[in-house]
């Protein structure tokens, strides 16, 4: 099949396009030169006026895990009427309704939205443009899970990043002086066994600790009974993927998340990334100082000066936005720290043998709250301040720090300063006077957020089949109408005299979107949900070391190897992975 895209206004930093109208061309589901002026084409679509990109990719969301089904089953009360209305609309195709982002500007996304049924989560980012996300935090035990869910998701590719930094295995391998080739071989293992895109490190060691009793856990102290540091596991990992040749680097949870002070972490876990690359996740949990009164003060801009100078390093924030929310974290440590300031007044923590650890807390991030301020205000002067968004990415560690779902009102406080200025007027002004923001007059331009959200993020995960709209990519297209938003439940809308004025809504609902060349998004209601595939890396390894991990679990597991893999098998559908590299 032949389909043109005609006269929409491209945007692919790839190509620096920066907004130019154009053409496109999709035959058989890719993105293909163009084909002359005899060809025929099976459907024309005319886009003047319409901004295209390529479909989205979120390299760090939680949608599938242990931690996401324990924040299902924590929370049942706000999970049911979200299923209710599923029900009453399951007779459609299109059954998710707009959702309301804003009102009077300020953003609202109830409990449920942080923790979907799998159907909704494709459905809700299919309609915003997504095309690929990923799991960041696949603990290698729970893996045949994660697929299972992830499978279920309509319309998103997916992809996973095996846990790994606190397992007995790998730590018994280090304090036995296990070489480097050996951990080589252990965590090429573990990506096969799993079916992983990467690597992710929680507190080096930090898990482990914990079930020492130990309830803070830095870089340079060292895990009981194992005689290794936090900083010692996170340099082998590192040193292991970059040697694997995995071309996502080590995605990195540092020790100290959220506590005072804890810049001083985060910029001593860049000078230990050894000048190899190193991704840090969520960053604005990181970006905390120890100043002024109540001891809590922004340290963004000491962040960033150190972010500078390591340009081995690649970040995303870690938004937050108000509103209720469910904080979810391998990080036990993190996560048992604040179990008091759960809302509502309930939580979950949990060890594995043999694994790591975790916790559930529900919590609501208010306006008024002095500490709460601050944190919105950090993650947008992280943003505001950075001179490299190829570098810094666009998350908001759904649903940590708020449901992805509130990412078109992102988006509008990054590209508005007046609707940023006038959201300001609301928020705790003692906790504004500490930062930079409210002096922070930049707006993004549509390549910058195309750059975060697209082209920098597929090439960061080594996904260079998408992100961008050259010829041979996958056709993954969003096409937004900034002149008006017609959606599945009716709601329209003009823009105001300034188009910035309905960015939120251009963003929450896709005029178009294409999923490998096949509509599936129009006017903001699903029209398709054909099935996604999970993308993973299968790297060589000396087959030696399958002894080695199957003596362990014949040790020390009830469940068998042979039950632990993921195989082609578990799954009814054909080709559910895709393999890079």
């Amino acid at each position: 099949m032949l389909i043109k895209l005609a006269g929409g206004h491209i945007y692919d930093p790839t190509q620096n396009r920066q907004g130019e109208p154009g053409d496109l061309f999709i035959r058989d589901g890719l993105i293909t030169s163009d084909p002359g002026p005899n060809a025929k084409f099976d459907q024309v679509y005319d886009l003047s006026g319409h901004i295209v990109m390529a479909g989205a990719v979120d390299i760090h969301t939680h949608i599938a895990g242990g931690n996401v089904n324990t924040a299902r089953l924590l929370l049942p009360e706000q999970h049911r009427n979200h299923v209710a209305r599923r029900l009453r609309t399951a007779c459609n195709l299109a059954i998710v309704p707009a959702s309301k982002y804003t009102h009077g500007g300020h953003v609202d996304h109830p409990f449920s939205n942080a923790k979907w049924s799998t159907t909704d989560t494709g459905y809700r980012y299919a309609r915003m443009g997504y095309t690929t996300v990923v799991e960041p935090a696949m603990l290698p035990v729970n893996a045949l899970d994660v697929h299972l869910q992830m499978a279920d998701i309509p319309i998103l590719d997916t992809a996973a990043l095996a846990i790994l930094g606190n397992d007995d295995l790998l730590l018994r391998l280090m304090r036995a002086k296990a070489s480097q080739n050996q951990i080589n071989d252990y965590v090429a293992w573990t990506l096969h066994a799993t079916r992983a895109l990467g690597l992710k490190v929680i507190n080096a060691g930090g898990a482990n600790a914990f079930k020492s009793n130990a309830r803070q856990f830095d870089l340079d102290d060292i895990v009981p009974d194992y005689g290794v540091s936090s900083r010692q596991i996170l340099q082998t990992l590192q040193t292991a993927v970059c040697q694997l040749g995995v071309p996502h680097p080590v995605h990195v949870h540092c020790n100290n998340l959220g506590i005072p002070g804890n810049v001083d972490t985060i910029v001593a876990t860049m000078e230990a990334a050894q000048g190899l690359p190193m991704h840090l996740a969520h960053v604005q949990f990181y970006a905390y100082g120890n100043e002024g009164a109540k001891g809590f003060s922004s340290a963004a801009a000491q962040l960033l000066e150190a972010f500078n100078r390591h340009l081995n390093i690649t970040m995303d924030v870690g938004q937050v936005l108000f509103g209720q929310t469910v904080t979810i974290s391998g990080d036990v440590i993190a996560q048992y720290s604040r179990h008091a300031d759960a809302s509502p007044n309930k939580w979950v923590m949990w060890d594995a043998e043999c694994e790591g650890s975790g916790g559930v807390v529900p919590y609501r991030y208010r306006e008024a709250s002095f500490v709460n301020t601050l944190q919105w205000a950090i993650g947008l002067e992280l943003f505001l301040l950075a001179d490299a968004p190829e570098r810094l990415f666009f998350t908001t560690d759904h649903p940590n720090g708020a449901p992805f779902t509130a990412y078109p009102e992102l988006i509008r406080l990054l590209m508005d300063a007046d609707y940023r200025q006038a959201y300001m007027a609301r928020l705790n002004q003692e906790a504004l006077a500490m930062t930079l923001l409210p002096n922070l007059k930049r707006e993004f331009t549509l390549t910058e957020i195309a750059t975060m959200t697209r082209s920098a993020a597929a090439k960061l995960l080594g996904l260079h089949d998408r992100g961008h709209l050259a010829p041979g990519a996958i056709a993954d297209i969003a096409v937004y109408n900034p002149q008006g938003v017609g959606t599945c439940d009716r709601l329209t809308g003009a823009f105001a005299a300034r188009p910035q004025a309905n960015i939120a809504a251009m963003f929450a609902n896709a005029a178009l979107l294409f999923k490998n060349g096949e509509l599936v998004v129009r006017d903001g209601c699903v029209v398709a949900r054909p099935a996604g595939r999970a993308q993973v890396l299968q790297p060589n390894y000396d087959a030696g070391i399958t002894r080695t991990v199957q003596d362990h679990f014949n040790r020390f597991y009830s469940l068998k190897l042979s039950n632990f893999a993921v195989n082609d098998a578990d799954f009814a559908e054909q080709a559910r992975f895709r393999v890079h590299g």
